[in-house]
């Protein structure tokens, strides 16, 4: 099988051959379908992600495929279901061994490449608005990065929750994208004026931040008292430093956000938040925006894409060229 693998630290990520793996005890074997692509494989690459296996290892966080192999003491899923995995790594591949327990069956509504690019970016924007931030119908959601994998997630599940969203992305074409997926307002974040333009709205009553850097700054400046902002991600580059006195003064709560870490922390409640967005998949509330989709041949491209943001939505890899 081909796997997408850095091979040593430091070392950039190539296209190698290698044995197909069998499960071990607990864990079943899929035959990869697609895999999507997220800022955090980026990190792992750079050496900077907070969590990263001991290389060799397999790129790819989330994935979905069909069960095709069982190890011993799994009765569940069964051979021939089609599943998806947040594993972590080993999504860029043909074939790899997982965890049962992380499996999700898939609604006959949802395609492979749409499961593959739904659990990091839904996952995360659900459980951060519902969950953190207790977003209610209603208020003014601002979402920086709107035209990216999780903020389109944040506009849509936004959306869907009641509230008026205010998206903030580059440009007129990642505006629209923004605009089909349900913001109530759109502002160019290259236009400037970013905390004059949100005020004149009302202001924020939550900020959702996958980008930080100078609209972090801008955000929070605009954010209504009682206020919360979540921070989702640095997109940007830059990790804002937010002075203390002004969420002081004005009661924001400033929420750090991290999906992956509700593994432990919280599995039923990221369980629960999964199945949650599946039923609104099954429902039509939800439709992931794939900006591109490229095989595992061109995975480096892919990744290319992601790390220039010259892609709109999840990018997604594909086994099959």
């Amino acid at each position: 099988m081909r796997a997408f693998q850095i091979g040593s630290s430091g070392a950039a990520p190539a296209l190698v051959t290698l044995p197909l793996p069998n499960p071990g005890p607990g864990e079943v074997r899929l035959r990869i379908a697609a895999c999507g692509l997220n800022f955090a494989d980026l990190l792992m690459i750079d050496g900077k992600y907070q969590e990263r296996p001991a290389p060799p290892y397999t790129l790819g966080m989330e994935l979905a495929g069909t069960v095709d192999a069982l190890g011993s003491g799994v009765s569940a899923p069964a051979l021939g279901a089609r599943v998806a995995v947040f594993a972590g790594h080993g999504g860029l591949a043909e074939a790899g061994c997982f965890d049962a327990s992380r499996c999700l069956a898939l609604p006959a509504t949802m395609s492979f490449a749409e499961a593959a690019a739904f659990q990091i970016a839904y996952g995360t924007s659900h459980l951060a608005l519902s969950h953190r931030a207790r977003l209610q119908p209603g208020e003014r959601l601002l979402v920086l990065g709107a035209a990216g994998g999780v903020g389109l997630s944040a506009v849509e599940i936004g959306k869907a929750m009641g509230a008026q969203v205010i998206a903030v992305a580059r440009g007129a074409a990642r505006l629209a994208v923004a605009e089909v997926a349900g913001a109530t307002h759109l502002l160019d974040s290259e236009a400037g004026g970013l905390k004059a333009a949100v005020r004149a709205l009302g202001g924020a009553d939550v900020v959702y931040d996958a980008v930080g850097g100078d609209l972090a700054r801008a955000a929070l400046a605009a954010t209504n008292p009682g206020g919360r902002y979540l921070l989702i991600g640095f997109a940007s580059g830059q990790v804002p430093d937010f002075p203390a006195n002004h969420l002081l003064v004005k009661n924001i709560a400033l929420h750090g956000f991290f999906w992956g870490g509700y593994q432990r922390l919280a599995p039923e409640l990221a369980a629960f938040s999964l199945q949650t967005l599946f039923q609104w998949h099954a429902k039509g509330h939800l439709r992931p925006h794939i900006g591109a989709s490229l095989p595992l041949s061109r995975a480096a491209e892919a990744l290319a894409l992601l790390r220039d943001r010259a892609s709109t939505g999840k990018v997604v890899v594909t086994m099959s060229d």
